[in-house]
């Protein structure tokens, strides 16, 4: 081999070794981004369920809130009759 060859070698591989080094550094950064997007996606699903039980809690409360009022109304009515 010449020394043209050798130079063309010896760069070609210097290369190769460097895109192989910054491959394996992506694959490990896509790796732990995967991983931190897969946390972030577990609590905004514990999120939302929480946020679901407490929408379902106040329409529960809202629904006796609003039976008592008009228990209350309609008593108050009758009272009011009696006077």
């Amino acid at each position: 081999m010449n020394t043209a060859e050798q130079i063309l070698v010896v760069t070609l591989a210097t290369a190769l070794a460097i895109l192989l080094v910054m491959a394996i550094a992506t694959l490990a950064a896509v790796m732990k981004l995967v991983k931190t997007l897969q946390a972030v996606a577990t609590k905004a699903e514990s999120f939302a369920d929480s946020a679901e039980a407490v929408g379902a809690m106040v329409r529960r409360t809202v629904g006796k809130l609003s039976l008592a009022h008009f228990v209350k109304s309609v008593v108050d009515l009758v009272h009011s009759k009696e006077k």
